[in-house]
């Protein structure tokens, strides 16, 4: 059970960034009323559908994203832009990305759960 907080976390996350896509995937899956739910996204999975969002997101290729890259891109990103760039570059890097809401998801689940964090 341990184990699996984190990915559950993250698999959160994800979903918080990319509720388009999901809502997307789920009208294609044809889910009836009452079906369960599919499982959430492994770790792996949701690290390469960020990886994936962040460079359809870089349109110029250059490993950063700019506020108006993130605002085209990943609006999630563009809205907690000032907190992501800590060091106030004007762009993130993936990695910037997944530090933030890797916080954002265990300070969620400290709150939740303090005793498995």
């Amino acid at each position: 059970m341990i184990r699996k907080l984190p990915a559950i976390g993250f698999a959160a996350l994800t979903a918080f960034m990319s509720l388009g896509a999901v809502a997307q995937s789920a009208q294609g899956s044809g889910s009836a009323p009452g079906e369960v739910p599919k499982a959430p996204p492994t770790t792996a999975q949701a690290k390469a559908l960020i990886a994936e969002k962040f460079k359809a997101a870089d349109s110029n290729h250059d490993g950063k994203l700019t506020r108006d890259e993130a605002q085209a891109g990943m609006p999630q990103v563009y809205a907690h832009f000032d907190k992501i760039d800590v060091k106030k570059q004007g762009s993130v890097t993936e990695r910037q990305i997944g530090a933030y809401w890797s916080s954002k998801t265990k300070a969620q689940m400290q709150k939740e759960s303090p005793i498995w964090n």
